[in-house]
């Protein structure tokens, strides 16, 4: 009898998937294959279950001949171990990111004569309900909350992008790029302050107070799933901290990172060019000791960020303070640097990462922007953000169509690079 191939990625099977089944079943014995966690987060969405539920989900449906793992979203090496005659999927993949996994299907097929079969994508209120609720269900605080510790358990690295409003929410949820054979999107998301206070047109001096940054953060949750990085300056003092800590745990946050300065905030990337005050070991320790003191949960995550390299305080110092401060109980560590090179970065790394090999390692390659994910995640690093690309390229878009539509009286001469509205409306969901 001749073999069919399905791959399921979901946490509950719903009409859409029996029919692929019954579908399939016209054309020989059924073998599913169940996407692991690793390839379930490239491809659509974080699982809601843990993958050995929903492998006994799969292996409970009538109708199926065999189970199987499949450990990749492109089908490379379960096509060679199973050959199958036909492969069949939904035609959702007809067209958008996932055309790639389906190019890659038909190739594979074609090279021994197999056959693959598009079938029509079965759309219901049930499945409309059901995809709803599965997507507020990631959103829930429990769910949201433990992500970015599951995914540093996951992911060779894990990507975080800046987002200061539900917009730039979407933009960080739901952009998927297809190359070189494979989907790629952002883990998480970074609510930093410096973008936070440009887009309420504030200095970034910790003048947007935390009550306002919290509505921030309600906004970008309330229209996505993936977690939440957020920068928390100095922290304030032990005593305001504590209490910041159990608000963004129980809101759903995942990680706080709080840099060891005190007195009046400000930005980094000036250096030694404003007066800055560096916190001692001591003090910034028992903020760290204070914080995790207060958390509820395991899940939530306190992250040191380290100024030594950028007030010119030297590697020994930023080495001594990485390993009081990880010794304090912080869940990571960032480190961050002015220049261009990044050598002092990857030395950091390098030495941090022989003495300590568990603790993660944050980076943020705004000024050492040539070094690529990979070369960073070599070096031991394990999460990467991109502090404020989407605000700085979206400040001089703005600016240059206001200044265009005052220079001709109207804004035809603009249309052409603006995005239609109809695309961003589609961004949003309706409920």
């Amino acid at each position: 009898m001749k073999t069919v191939y399905t791959c399921f990625t979901t946490d509950v099977i719903h009409e859409g998937h029996l029919n692929i089944i019954r579908q399939a079943r016209k054309y020989g014995q059924v073998i599913v294959g169940v996407l692991t966690d690793q390839a379930m987060i490239r491809f659509d969405r974080f699982p809601t279950i843990p993958f050995e539920e929903r492998l006994a989900l799969v292996k409970g449906l009538e109708g199926i001949s065999r189970v199987v793992v499949q450990d990749t979203i492109l089908y490379d090496e379960i096509v060679r171990q199973l050959r199958p005659d036909y492969v069949i999927h939904g035609d959702n993949w007809l067209t958008g990111p996932q055309k790639v996994i389906r190019d890659n299907v038909e190739a594979l097929l074609g090279a021994y004569g197999g056959q693959l079969i598009d079938v029509p994508y079965t759309y219901s209120e049930n499945i409309t309900r059901i995809d709803r609720q599965m997507r507020e269900k990631l959103a829930m605080p429990e769910y949201r909350r433990r992500r970015l510790r599951q995914l540093l358990g996951l992911c060779p690295v894990v990507k975080a992008i800046e987002a200061h409003s539900g917009l730039t929410g979407l933009i960080a949820e739901k952009t998927v790029v297809a190359q070189d054979g494979r989907l790629d999107q952002f883990d998480a998301m970074w609510v930093s302050s410096l973008c936070d206070s440009t887009a309420k047109g504030k200095p970034d001096i910790e003048l947007v107070d935390m009550s306002s940054r919290l509505r921030t953060i309600d906004d970008i949750m309330e229209v996505t799933t993936k977690p939440i990085i957020l920068d928390g300056d100095t922290g304030g003092l032990p005593e305001h901290f504590v209490y910041n800590v159990r608000t963004l745990e129980r809101m759903g946050v995942s990680a706080v990172i709080i840099e060891d300065k005190k007195g009046l905030k400000k930005n980094s990337l000036f250096g030694n060019q404003v007066k800055q005050t560096q916190d001692s070991i001591e003090g910034f320790s028992e903020k760290i000791r204070a914080g995790k003191r207060a958390q509820l949960t395991n899940d939530f995550m306190i992250i040191a960020r380290i100024e030594s390299l950028i007030l010119e305080r030297g590697m020994e110092d930023a080495l001594r303070r990485a390993a009081a401060f990880a010794k304090a109980g912080a869940d990571g560590i960032m480190i961050h640097s002015r220049k261009k090179d990044p050598a002092e970065i990857l030395e950091f790394c390098g030495r941090f990462r022989a003495a300590d090999e568990h603790t993660p390692i944050v980076v943020v390659p705004t000024s050492f922007n040539a070094i690529t994910e990979e070369e960073l995640a070599a070096h031991g690093v394990n999460i990467v953000i991109y502090a404020n690309q989407l605000t700085r390229s979206a400040f001089p878009a703005m600016q240059k169509t206001a200044e265009d539509i005052l220079r001709c009286h109207r804004a035809k001469e603009v249309d052409e690079r603006l995005m239609p509205i109809k695309e961003i409306i589609t961004l949003i969901d309706e409920l």
